[in-house]
């Protein structure tokens, strides 16, 4: 039984989910700020027990690799790497902006209406990530989640995007794409508000990963931080 817990904390939001092949179980999600260093445990113990499972039935951990919360990616990664040397089982890992891109594929699809000439698939996928201030962490891909261009942390201004919105229209989404609408004014500039990395998408890529044998060397893998973040207090409330 291909049984796969995926750990999503690369922001705000906390989740987890419990996977067997791509048929999800269990899942828990919490919204609030800070919360990974004390709710994570709590969450994987439950989404265990509502499964009827326990930790040595799990054949993989799955885990988003970053950018984002520097505390947040430290906690998941840390606690991911924990199972897998505790389970000798393998450590798959998932950008988290290719996360958002491929929730952001399936929200529009399932969205798509009007005429095929007007198809979102001849658009382009900006998922951002807040990086403080007026910086995120963002990437561009086609709709088949192919790199358009790679990575980066960008600071926002009105020109950001212009020339590539000139040509396409671009949806933005994830926490970074608030205030990124604050100041890109461009017309062919698209927004899709709510969109949050979830462990339930997470569970069906890293199953993917899995099935090809694509997995992390344990010892060395670490978080996609991009840069530094300030380390905050955890929430313990």
């Amino acid at each position: 039984m291909a049984l796969l817990l995926s750990l999503e904390t690369s922001t705000q939001a906390c989740s987890v989910a419990l996977h067997q092949k791509e048929i999800v179980l269990a899942s828990r999600q919490i919204n609030t700020p800070r919360s990974a260093a004390s709710k994570l445990a709590v969450m994987i113990r439950e989404v265990l027990a509502e499964a009827n499972s326990k930790p040595s039935d799990l054949k993989a951990i799955v885990v988003a690799s970053g950018p984002g919360s520097y505390t947040g990616l430290r906690i998941g990664v840390a606690t991911a790497k924990g199972f897998c040397y505790a389970l000798k089982i393998p450590l798959i890992a998932i950008n988290t902006l290719d996360l958002l891109a491929f929730q952001a594929k399936n929200y529009l699809q399932g969205n798509q209406s009007g005429s095929p000439t007007l198809s979102v698939k001849e658009n382009l996928l900006c998922p951002m990530l807040d990086a403080r201030r007026m910086e995120v962490y963002c990437k561009l891909v086609d709709f088949d989640l192919q790199e358009i261009a790679p990575t980066e942390a960008k600071i926002l201004d009105q020109k950001s995007f212009s020339e590539i919105l000139d040509k396409k229209k671009v949806f933005f989404f994830g926490e970074g794409s608030v205030k990124c609408q604050e100041v890109i004014q461009h017309p062919n500039a698209r927004f899709i508000n709510g969109l949050v990395p979830d462990a339930i998408p997470l569970g069906h890529l890293g199953y993917e990963k899995w099935v090809q044998s694509s997995c992390e060397d344990v010892e060395s893998f670490e978080p996609f931080y991009l840069k530094d973040f300030l380390i905050r207090k955890p929430n313990l409330v």
